[in-house]
């Protein structure tokens, strides 16, 4: 591994480097492979003073790895992904990808804009999914920068991508850039999306990571991850009311309160306490929450602890929606990192979000962009430890 745009270390001060004991923040790069078209694909590693680790690829901007302490101050990588590219090239049920060009399901894989109907792939079930076939999710990114933040502060990896007109079905050549921010001297990792078109379309975009705050260690400590679910974190979702879906999991179009339901997470509570009462095959969480209006438009949007590690995450987003997910579709079939078997509930997704299908509901908050109109969303994962 080379170091990466490290020349910048030597010019920040040391009272903003907060360098102690975990060693100087660092980033570094290295090429892992290549695509079956021949597409070099890179990894970065963002390192901060505290020794939080985050790792990156360029192909899906997925975050393969992500290494956080305990309550004892011991890390670990609290992510779901592989050990090398070939894991990712031969198909995984999205782990840690930008999804787009429109996260989470369009209805029938059909939405009409100006009077003209969009045909998209149907790629789950009837519907359309986190952008079809091939999505953004199975791009390589272009790197546009990455090194220390033009205060000093913390340190960037900024990948952008081209997605041409017609591609998936969806109209408009759009320009997304996605930038993903460590700072020096917290455990928090921050995702900005920006976006523009030179042609009415629509645009939904999330990470796709699957956390486990258990911990997810390597060699024989992944024998305790293969034993391990999520069903004793505990969630709170700052939303009193969530979208009602259907058989397929496309919102009916209403919007209705989670009280009195098993989808109450409005106060903490272990995300397996009422799961055995949905009426799903297979059983789990998979569901689009509302969150309450803010006067920030960065707000808390949700707050997950693991009980015996004291892990905390905390989830902070400009997005309307989130969604929660319980990995209720993992089968074992994924032999991932150390050969673990990812099997149901062995993670769960917080995807920040527009609502799904919002181009087929009305009244659901648009999400269209125009020629001329930028696009910017923000969302961040930050992590501490309860003792």
């Amino acid at each position: 591994m080379k170091p990466f745009a490290l020349a910048w270390l030597a010019l920040v001060p040391a009272a903003i480097l907060h360098a102690d004991e975990k060693g100087k923040p660092v980033i570094e790069s290295v090429d892992i492979g290549k695509t079956p078209d021949g597409k070099t694909v890179s990894e970065f590693t963002l390192k901060n003073a505290n020794g939080m680790v985050v790792k990156i690829i360029t192909y899906g901007g997925i975050i393969t790895e992500l290494h956080v302490p305990d309550k004892n101050g011991k890390f670990d990588d609290v992510v779901l992904g592989f050990d090398n590219l070939k894991g990712y090239l031969d198909g995984h049920p999205y782990f840690g990808c930008i999804t787009g060009r429109y996260c989470n399901r369009i209805a029938k894989g059909k939405f009409s804009l100006d009077g003209k109907e969009y045909t998209l792939a149907t790629n789950n079930g009837p519907n359309h999914l986190h952008g079809g076939k091939k999505g953004f999710d199975k791009m390589v990114w272009k790197v546009e920068g990455s090194g220390a933040t033009a205060d000093g502060k913390a340190l960037y990896l900024k990948l952008s991508y081209r997605s041409p007109d017609g591609e998936e079905g969806y109209p408009g050549n759009l320009d997304t850039i996605v930038t993903y921010t460590v700072p020096l001297d917290s455990n928090s990792l921050q995702i900005d999306y920006e976006a523009t078109t030179d042609k009415l379309t629509v645009l939904n975009l999330t990470n796709h990571s699957y956390f486990n705050l258990g911990g997810l260690k390597r060699g024989d400590a992944m024998a305790r991850l293969k034993g391990s679910d999520i069903l004793g974190h505990e969630l709170e979702i700052m939303a009193d009311k969530y979208t009602p879906t259907d058989d397929t999991l496309i919102p009916t179009g209403k919007i209705e309160p989670v009280a009195g339901t098993p989808f109450d997470f409005t106060k903490p509570k272990a995300m397996g306490k009422d799961i055995a009462q949905i009426k799903a095959d297979p059983v789990g969480y998979d569901l689009n929450y509302v969150l309450r209006p803010s006067e920030l438009s960065f707000r808390l949007a949700a707050r997950v602890t693991e009980p015996k590690t004291g892990r905390v995450m905390e989830v902070r987003t400009t997005e309307p929606g989130i969604q929660f997910y319980t990995g209720n579709f993992l089968d074992g079939s994924n032999k991932g990192k150390g050969g673990a078997e990812f099997k149901k509930h062995s993670a769960f997704c917080l995807e920040t979000q527009h609502y799904p299908d919002s181009p087929n509901q009305p009244e659901f908050p648009r999400v269209l962009l125009k020629p001329g109109q930028g696009f910017k969303s923000k969302t961040e994962y930050s992590f501490s430890a309860a003792k």
